[in-house]
């Protein structure tokens, strides 16, 4: 073998050879800022399921999930629905021909406390955990007078403050 190729030879297998590589290296920050944040995750119909005469009050629940940064402050509210005439003490679900059943919300099961829209005054507050938090809605249809048959309907925004 000549020593031209010998050499051509050893240099290959110098260059391919791991423990002749060279390496260099380098670091890199990685961040993320975390602000005060939260989101309504999830929301439930409130169905006051079927009924004949109004004669006696109907109470249902439903949940609502609010997931918030982690000890950020917030409070739930719910505006006085779409009704015509409706308060968030007394919201209305109407028939598509205009006749209501009203209804109510609360913050307890008891349902002494109503759930309004007036941070701080009638709205739930608590403190984010990271993870969805379920707040249960307390619902009554009070005794009335029943209106026509029919299904009724309303639709309540609710609104995290933080």
């Amino acid at each position: 073998m000549s020593s031209q190729r010998l050499c051509l030879t050893l240099l290959a297998l110098t260059v391919s050879d791991p423990a002749f590589a060279q390496t260099a290296t380098d670091t890199f920050d990685v961040t993320i800022t975390i602000a005060d944040d939260c989101e309504i995750t999830s929301t439930e119909t409130l169905d006051f399921g079927t009924s004949g005469v109004l004669t006696a009050a109907v109470d249902q629940t439903a949940t609502l999930e609010v997931t918030c940064t982690t000890g950020t402050p917030y409070d739930i509210g719910f505006d006085a629905g779409a009704a015509v005439g409706a308060s968030t003490a007394l919201r209305g679900m109407t028939s598509p021909a205009t006749d209501i059943i009203t209804y109510q919300l609360f913050q307890n099961a008891g349902r002494t406390v109503n759930w309004g829209n007036t941070v701080p005054t009638d709205t739930v507050a608590s403190i984010g955990t990271g993870s969805a938090q379920a707040l249960t809605i307390y619902g009554r249809v009070p005794a009335q007078s029943t209106p026509a048959t029919g299904v009724y309907t309303d639709t309540v925004t609710a609104t995290v403050t933080f």
